[in-house]
């Protein structure tokens, strides 16, 4: 998972999309309305020369002169130094991005990943693994971490309190309504889409199946291994677009630390 979409994301989105993302304050010169490049198809590289770099833990913002003008381009956290050539690999144009962590909006930028360097690029379709938090993954860039143990946690209180298992079992009775799942943040995102991502585990259903993690969205933060009670409404087949559909999702959730 502050920030991602008919994106159109990431999501613009990532794992950062449709008009908000997140990372650290970095002064940048203001040169106003940047130039405007036609948006790039998806799987077609968005390349030229890095002229700025700004730092936005876990991502990057990178200012690349291209052959049509000077564009900005959001990708995961990566060491690209001024002056380097780069291909923006299935880059993905967001208008009036707001970067909640630099406070700073975005006339245009393009979410993508890098492509390796003489590398090939990735099948045209592929969604940015960036923008969204897709389910699982680590975005592209991320070190990996060693698995949270989970356990087994008990279910939130309250006539709403649901279990991940349940949620899944249930979810057809209470799309659209308001449930409580106490679990343990396996997978946190912060600041895609002006949202905070998180997946929950609680130690209940079948990780073959899927039905052992929930995705949830909040304006709240966390820490991955917290263990928290989330509350909000159940959503299902939430598509983001860029392929980022969510059969099942909780949203404008308020986090209660326990």
């Amino acid at each position: 998972m502050r920030g991602a979409l008919p994106l159109s994301l990431l999501l613009a989105a990532a794992l950062g999309c449709q008009s908000k993302k997140s990372e650290a304050v970095v002064a940048a010169p203001t040169t106003g309305a940047l130039p405007t490049a036609p948006a790039a198809a998806a799987g077609q590289g968005l390349s030229g020369k890095v002229l700025e770099r700004i730092e936005a833990s876990p991502y990057c913002y990178l200012r690349i002169q291209t052959v049509r003008g000077e564009v900005w381009a959001a990708v995961p956290e990566a060491k690209v130094e001024k002056g380097t050539e780069v291909t923006i690999a299935n880059p993905m144009l967001m208008r009036d991005f707001e970067s909640k962590t630099l406070n700073r909006t975005f006339a245009e930028v393009y979410f993508g990943t890098l492509a390796p360097a003489g590398g090939a690029m990735p099948a045209p379709g592929a969604a940015p693994q960036m923008a969204m938090p897709a389910p699982g993954a680590a975005p592209a860039g991320t070190p990996a971490s060693a698995p949270v143990e989970v356990g087994k946690i008990d279910k939130a209180a309250g006539a709403d309190g649901k279990t991940v298992a349940e949620v899944w079992a249930q979810k057809a009775g209470l799309k659209e309504k308001t449930v409580s799942i106490r679990g343990k943040v396996v997978k946190y995102n912060p600041g895609v889409m002006g949202k905070n991502w998180m997946h929950l585990q609680d130690g209940s259903g079948d990780a073959a199946k899927g039905t052992h993690d929930i995705t949830v969205t909040s304006q709240d933060t966390v820490t991955k291994g917290d263990v928290v009670t989330v509350k909000g409404v159940l959503r299902l087949d939430k598509d983001f677009g860029a392929g980022y559909t969510y059969a099942a999702i909780v949203e404008e959730a308020k986090v209660q630390k326990k």
